[in-house]
């Protein structure tokens, strides 16, 4: 069993003593968990250590395993100069992740480096572990904004490379918890900043892995967390295996969560395949509402899947309601995939001679002409959820005052610019909120002079 352990730590440069100058006494508790971390990591002698950080390279569809024979890093940035690292790489494990990920067609590999030197994520966890075991080459692997499954596959096939290659390794999941605890923190209070710490401690006190995927993302990204991919990436590589789970500790002093746990494999156990349970559950979630959806989001599911299927527009069927047949008007699609949005296509006006044409031309460019994402395969259609929008008349309004984030969608304009917003998102709470993402979307610039116009939508499910 090639993965000796997996430890959850944070990465707090405070926590380092010629950093913190004495501020690091009131995260102790954290500083003596790591040591012990430190301390079993020594007892165990890994050949290799991988560290995932949020802090090292990151895209947005891709994950970096950071290539060469090794880096170099210091604290430079943090005031202690004299804290420097070199590490050496285990090339041939580096080799061997990116080798299974392109097998299995997981955007992941050495390409796109873009900062050779290490980043903080990794450095913390490694001054704690080079004060005690000397031993080791290191792997380091950034996090992507793809979706959390995504992440857990990542560690599923990190642990099939270590046993392929007979490394015997550990994992260090890096990452803080929320950064929204206290009023006095540097980054304000959120409600969801205790309730994403207390969820997610209680999720690794029970080595509950498979709950770590239903966290949603707005909620997460509401909580300010930094390390939830970084777990999740760990949760995939005990896949199949029974855990011991053990915390050792959890601090939100600094108004930022820092929890220290360790967890210990304990031979196979069935049960403990979170990623196939939570992608039946939805591929059941997403059958079902495609049995039960209406007309309009019907039409669009049967336009994508004959587009994914087969590249063929989907001819307007002739047993639609009148509405779709008789009426003009703009309509988004949107697919999501896992919680994640995988496209969205729309149009403000009516660009085709019926409401069903529209939905069926937008459908098309939703799964394959979005530029955020690349096109849907046919593997991906039984777990998309598709909506569709169909837009009201817009109308001129004076000022913000008359907008809803509920009820309203806004149309910003500045010259021949103009972006658009639909109402009620996930994660848009505010009209400034809203009216500064339509804008982004328009290329139209904070200091520019914009127009409004706002307009209602029926949302099909």
């Amino acid at each position: 069993m090639p993965l000796l352990a997996a430890f959850m730590v944070p990465h707090p440069p405070l926590i380092v003593p010629q950093i913190g100058k004495g501020g690091e006494k009131q995260i102790l508790e954290t500083t003596k968990a790591y040591e012990r971390v430190a301390g079993e990591i020594a007892a165990l002698q890994p050949d290799t250590i991988i560290i995932t950080s949020p802090h090292a390279v990151m895209y947005a569809d891709y994950f970096h395993i950071s290539p060469g024979g090794g880096a170099h890093g210091s604290f430079t940035r943090f005031g202690a100069p004299g804290v420097r690292f070199s590490e050496s790489y285990d090339t041939e494990l580096v080799k061997r992740i990116s080798a299974l990920a392109d097998a299995e067609e997981l955007p992941a590999g050495t390409l796109g480096e873009r900062d050779k030197s290490l980043d903080h994520g990794t450095m913390v966890p490694l001054w704690f572990l080079r004060n005690q075991y000397a031993g080791g080459r290191l792997v380091r692997i950034g996090l992507s904004g793809l979706p959390l499954t995504e992440h857990y596959r990542l560690g599923k096939i990190i642990a099939k490379a270590a046993s392929e290659t007979e490394k015997k390794i550990v994992l260090i999941a890096s990452g803080d918890l929320s950064h929204k605890l206290q009023t006095y923190g540097p980054y304000g209070f959120a409600p969801e900043g205790p309730e994403y710490d207390r969820r997610i401690m209680d999720v690794c006190a029970r080595a509950a892995f498979g709950e770590m995927l239903e966290f949603d993302e707005n909620f997460c990204e509401k909580a300010a967390e930094c390390g939830h991919r970084s777990f999740v990436i760990m949760a995939g590589a005990f896949d199949g295996l029974g855990v011991k789970a053990t915390v050792l500790s959890h601090q939100d002093i600094t108004g930022v969560g820092y929890g220290v746990c360790t967890f210990y494999p304990e031979g196979e156990d069935e049960s403990r395949r979170f990623l196939d349970a939570f992608l039946e559950k939805q591929e059941k979630d997403c059958r079902e509402k495609a049995e039960t959806g209406d007309p309009y989001v019907k039409l669009a599911r049967a336009s994508v899947e004959s587009w994914v299927k087969y590249r063929k527009k989907l001819p307007v069927p002739k047993d639609l309601p009148e509405e779709l047949l008789s009426r003009r008007a703009g309509a988004f699609v949107s697919l999501h995939k896992n919680g994640s949005l995988r496209g969205c296509i729309g149009t403000i006006a009516a660009t085709q001679d019926t409401l069903a044409e529209e939905i069926i031309s937008n459908a098309i460019s939703a799964c394959s002409r979005d530029p955020r994402f690349d096109p849907v395969k046919e593997k991906e259609l039984k777990y998309l959820e598709i909506s569709v929008d169909v837009l009201g008349e817009a109308e001129e309004i004076a000022s913000p005052e008359e907008l809803d984030v509920k009820r309203y969608g806004v149309i910003v304009s500045c010259g021949h610019k103009r972006g658009l917003l639909l109402p009620d998102l996930d994660g848009v709470d505010t009209v400034e909120e809203q009216i500064r993402i339509a804008r982004q979307k328009g290329g139209i610039g904070e200091h520019e002079p914009y127009r409004l116009q706002r307009f209602e939508v029926v949302r099909h499910f």
